[in-house]
């Protein structure tokens, strides 16, 4: 029987809606992967209500759980963790601490960093304290990165002109420690404002993948959270860089259309979950390197 991958998430939870760990565990659960998750937050709801309630982890308590988990002796089972929100700078520094312990008990673990830092289009941030750990420190440890826009014009310290510009800007990140990033939502000037489109680069190709941008009142949170989930699953469950990146688009797409078809705000991940596991549409992600 092949073995079941596990990986260790930690980022933010939302008790009522998907953000953070309530956008990724479960779909992650669907593809085969056991997740562990560890909360860095723990929200009512996500913050786009504009009002929420709950608490912040204290950063003490991540490496305190990853020894715990040492102590029963299951660490080394863990193939990968997967870092999100963070609620202070204090706790990414506790979220490294964590990745070197694990990879000391498996060195060939990997580490997704999705360095959550804003979004132009929903007004949300975080303290410069975050984004400057993330930007000098984070970066270096992450084996895979999975920026949006703005995240990947912080990491560069400039904005965007073009897809173009956009690939040298993603290259430019793999000198700094990275084996992959991933490009979950590009927003260049002068794109095509009736698709979503993202990006693909490795030190050896680079791929750009274009799908329908559908229409809500308000855009759903959590389609980060769910795309990097998707992604690293995908990747444990052993498919390639490009067929990860391709089943990650497709099976967003869908929950995307359902919670579409539902009218809500909240992702439909329930309603969604066998379109997950098996979507229906398939994006073909297109070679930038001549």
């Amino acid at each position: 029987m092949k073995r079941t991958p596990h990986l260790l998430a930690i980022q933010s939870h939302v008790v009522f809606g998907h953000a953070g760990n309530s956008a990724a565990v479960f779909p992650m659960q669907r593809l085969g992967v056991n997740v562990w998750p560890l909360n860095t937050v723990q929200f009512s709801n996500h913050t786009q209500y504009g009002q929420w309630a709950g608490e912040v982890l204290a950063p003490a308590q991540i490496p305190a759980l990853v020894e715990g988990i040492s102590a029963i002796g299951e660490l080394g089972e863990c193939d990968a963790v997967l870092s999100g929100y963070l609620g202070s700078a204090e706790q990414g520094w506790a979220i490294l601490a964590g990745v070197e312990r694990i990879k000391a008990s498996n060195p060939r673990a990997l580490y997704l960093c999705d360095p959550v830092m804003g979004h132009a289009e929903k007004g949300c941030s975080v303290p410069a304290a975050v984004s400057d750990f993330l930007v000098n420190h984070a970066l270096a440890k992450a084996d895979i990165l999975c920026p949006n826009q703005l995240e990947l014009d912080t990491f560069c310290g400039r904005r965007a002109q073009s897809l173009d510009d956009c690939v040298i800007m993603a290259r430019s990140l793999l000198a700094r420690g990275p084996q992959v990033v991933l490009v979950k939502h590009l927003a260049y000037p002068g794109r095509a404002e009736d698709a979503f489109e993202m990006l693909l680069v490795t030190a050896e190709q680079t791929w750009h993948l274009r799908r329908p941008l559908l229409a809500f009142p308000r855009q759903p949170v959590g389609v980060g959270d769910l795309t990097s989930g998707l992604f690293l699953a995908r990747v444990l469950l052993g498919d390639a860089w490009l067929q990860a990146f391709e089943f990650a688009a497709a099976a967003v797409h869908e929950v995307l259309l359902e919670t579409q078809a539902c009218a809500r705000y909240e992702l439909q991940l329930v309603r969604a979950q066998d379109r997950i596991a098996h979507p229906r549409v398939r994006f073909e992600a297109t070679p930038l390197d001549a």
